[in-house]
């Protein structure tokens, strides 16, 4: 099934579904010790799983959950929890440390400090992956060089700066060339690249990094069976590389092996690099070209991650591309909680997957689609904002200016 509808989303089932091939990688026993790692950082503490009831029942679904990102390490996103786990694992293989026999606050004592800062990290991002590395490289004490595409907000690259120990760029040049670039300098300078995602002959560090994605799906199924729900019947996950969306699929697919969800995937129109690889018959990852000057800058991606394609490819159900009057009319509905929820304030990227089911479960043209997906009274939907306001000056036109309406 491959449709577009008047709302501009278009929507495809994925033929190449094979829901048993799990990822070893993304599984119980190579996850559960990046949980630990995670729990063993200063400050840490699971981020909330709101519950939105009045939604729910406005959309005549059983429960709707919200795993709230934007309350990671005071970071207004999830970005931190790969940045920290792949730069650590990078230093520990490095001085030739094993990461589950050694804390964090060991590594960050006198005995390695002299031999960590001398180390230099680069990546390039739109935003809240260089947040991530500045923030892991400022608690590790060494230095780490970020570049941004041309067209990012100057209020994103401060908050970088901010964060930790990095050097901001803004570069002229767009978000995949712009990884080119920082691959350049890292063979150039010696640097270390930390990047979140991945192409032949550079795996292992974006493997990390997906891992690292990981523990936010490993807390809302926790936070999921303390309210009584053994499983989601959805999770509908947002889709940049693929990175995060494949290792949450990949996480929840291995946990829930047996009574698998419906997977569910939002990208922003064209810039849809996991809607067109899915939608390709031969099932390789495919890029997509020229520019999308999205409110989405966390997801304007268009070449898929080669370690988190499979993944999705094998897992997800249903692949959605959305203008960003999805994205805003989600974060308006977070904004603007029903009855007794709880507002959530969700960024561009974060609410995309919110307005997409909005759509699904209220409009009478998508009632085939609907139908398709099992979305019913009896669907307990599973959704991630994955960052906050963090472009607030943005944040503010269109939650309360009521820019990119829906017509």
């Amino acid at each position: 099934m491959d449709v577009k509808n008047d709302y501009g989303i278009s929507i495809i089932s994925n033929q190449h579904y094979k829901s048993e091939e799990l990822p070893e990688f993304l599984n119980q026993e190579h996850t559960m010790p990046v949980l630990k790692f995670h729990q063993s950082l200063k400050g840490y503490e699971p981020t909330p799983l709101v519950r939105l009831d009045g939604l729910a029942e406005l959309l005549h679904l059983k429960a709707v959950f919200v795993k709230d990102e934007s309350r990671r390490f005071g970071l207004k996103a999830f970005k931190g929890l790969g940045g920290v786990y792949a730069l650590t694992k990078v230093v520990c293989k490095e001085l030739g440390l094993d990461i589950e026999k050694i804390t964090f606050q060991e590594l960050c004592s006198d005995t390695y400090s002299e031999q960590i800062k001398r180390m230099v990290f680069v990546t390039a991002t739109d935003g809240n992956h260089g947040k991530g590395v500045s923030w892991a490289a400022g608690l590790l004490g060494c230095k780490a060089y970020v570049y941004m595409p041309k067209g990012s907000a100057k209020i994103r690259a401060e908050a970088i700066q901010n964060a930790g120990r990095a050097e901001v760029t803004i570069t002229d040049k767009g978000y995949d060339d712009t990884v080119r670039y920082a691959s350049e300098m890292a063979e150039e300078k010696g640097w270390y690249l930390v990047q979140d995602t991945s192409w032949d002959g550079y795996t292992q560090i974006p493997t990390w990094i997906i891992q690292g994605y990981t523990t936010m799906a490993s807390e809302a199924a926790q936070q999921l069976e303390a309210e009584g729900f053994p499983a989601p019947t959805h999770v509908f996950v947002q889709a940049g590389v693929g990175a995060m969306a494949g290792g949450v699929t990949g996480y929840l697919a291995n946990r829930y092996h047996g009574q698998m969800p419906v997977f569910a995937t939002a990208e922003p129109e064209d810039m849809a690099c996991i809607f067109a690889s899915i939608k390709s018959p031969d099932g390789a990852g495919h890029a997509v070209t020229g520019e999308c000057h999205t409110i989405m800058a966390g997801l304007n991606c268009g070449e898929p991650c080669t370690v988190s394609w499979p993944v999705l490819r094998n897992h997800v159900r249903w692949s959605f591309s959305c203008p960003d009057e999805t994205a805003a009319l989600g974060m308006r509905i977070l904004a603007a909680p029903i009855g007794d929820d709880l507002p959530v304030i969700s960024g561009e990227s974060g609410a995309v997957t919110t307005g997409l089911l909005a759509l699904l479960a209220s409009c009478p043209q998508l009632e085939e689609i609907r139908s398709a997906m099992g979305l019913n009274e009896d669907s307990v939907v599973l959704l991630f904002n994955t960052e906050g306001d963090t472009d607030p000056e943005n944040y503010q036109r269109i939650v309360y200016g009521g820019a990119h309406a829906l017509l």
